[in-house]
């Protein structure tokens, strides 16, 4: 099957997309893009689509980038699917339009109005019912909606619902070739090296990470926070005094499986909103992947997907996240098993190949019967 990603998605900020493309090219798929990344991340689109008076700005980029979409895309062999990545709200919209006939795929790991009100950017009223528009199209332009949890596809609306399914996040190859030997835990002086890396939005409660850091003050811990965003001040606020910590604003996403690979232990997410309860973000997989043991939130979709593969504490809970830290700086012995058992279970179900499986059987079928006609 030829399959092709569409979009102006950029797979260096967020790669699921590289997932889902590796994972189709692992099963035997023919997996070619056609790709003008926006140059806007996350945070910046849902700003826009959260404060209409800014879309022109939205508008203008969308603009030049779909020429080139629409260009690249005529000169290319026709597909039998097409796969719009991550933030593809207005992206399936043109695919749609351009391929009227195959099967369009939408990557719909967040909503536009979900994410806004995880980051209180919407508001309600007038600016709430856009949001809502935006992503009820984008959903009626798809054949296939691809999410990350059963959470989130029972979040769906109902009648888009039968068409939604779970693929997760998973990790890229290049996490798992970072692992380090297995027998490497911790460094020669004694210390739990831990890592976080995000972009500080409320579903990560980083702000519970930096009261746990808080409170481990003169602990065998030390810490590298890796990122930046909405709560990356109150966060680094409530770390002050506490254990040796170090903050890197940005690394490039080349660098970071070797850089969290360093450390004996990734941290997921602590947030208590609802979105928070939905998800199992990309960090857990790829800490684990990369050989780190993954302590986060204990919530049903994070604890259904890893089993013992992570180390829990419950959200928001900065004094159980500071003792858990505490109890693998001192107990090597379990910090090693945590660790085999993250890498163990991410390998066996989260890599590319694995996760893709529900997406190639659901394009099986469809091949085999035509196109679906779309919602549209």
């Amino acid at each position: 099957m030829r399959i092709l990603f569409f979009g102006t998605y950029d797979v260096t900020a967020h790669p699921r997309v590289g997932v889902l493309a590796e994972g189709l090219r692992a099963h035997g798929h023919e997996v070619t893009e056609c790709n003008a990344p926006l140059g806007l991340d996350t945070a910046s689109r849902v700003a826009i689509l959260a404060q209409p008076w800014r879309l022109p700005v939205l508008v203008g980029k969308l603009g030049s980038r779909w020429l080139k979409l629409a260009r690249t895309a005529r000169r290319a062999a026709a597909p039998d699917a097409i796969v719009v990545g991550y933030m593809g709200h207005f992206d399936v919209r043109l695919a749609r339009l351009l391929f009227r006939r195959q099967t369009i795929v939408l990557d719909h790991l967040i909503g536009a109005s979900d994410t806004a009100k995880d980051r209180n950017l919407s508001g309600g009223g007038i600016k709430a019912k856009l949001l809502r528009a935006i992503d009820a199209g984008a959903l009626k332009s798809a054949d296939v909606i691809v999410v990350d949890t059963d959470e989130h596809l029972a979040a769906l609306p109902p009648e888009h619902r039968e068409r939604g399914l779970v693929v997760p996040v998973g990790a890229p190859e290049d996490w798992f070739a970072a692992a380090p030997a297995e027998d490497s835990v911790g460094g020669q002086d004694g210390k739990l090296r831990v890592a976080f890396f995000g972009l500080y939005t409320p579903l990560q409660g980083a702000p519970v990470i930096g009261e746990a850091l808080a409170k481990l003050a003169g602990a065998p811990v030390e810490v590298t926070m890796i990122g930046h965003g909405q709560e990356f001040e109150a966060t680094r606020a409530a770390a002050k005094g506490g254990c040796q910590t170090r903050w890197l604003e940005w690394v490039d996403s080349g660098d970071l499986p070797a850089l969290v690979a360093s450390h004996d232990v990734c941290l997921g997410i602590f947030g208590t909103g609802p979105k928070a309860l939905r998800v199992v973000p990309n960090k857990v997989f790829q800490g684990a992947a990369a050989g780190c043991a993954v302590v986060t939130s204990d919530t049903a979709p994070q604890r259904r997907a890893l089993g013992d593969g992570a180390v829990y504490v419950p959200p928001g809970d900065a004094a159980a996240l500071a003792e858990t830290l505490a109890r693998l700086a001192e107990d090597r012995a379990e910090l090693a098993a945590a660790r085999k058992r993250a890498y163990d279970a991410v390998r066996e179900r989260f890599g590319c190949a694995a996760v893709v499986d529900p997406l190639v059987q659901r394009l099986g079928r469809a091949d085999r019967r035509g196109a679906p006609e779309s919602g549209s």
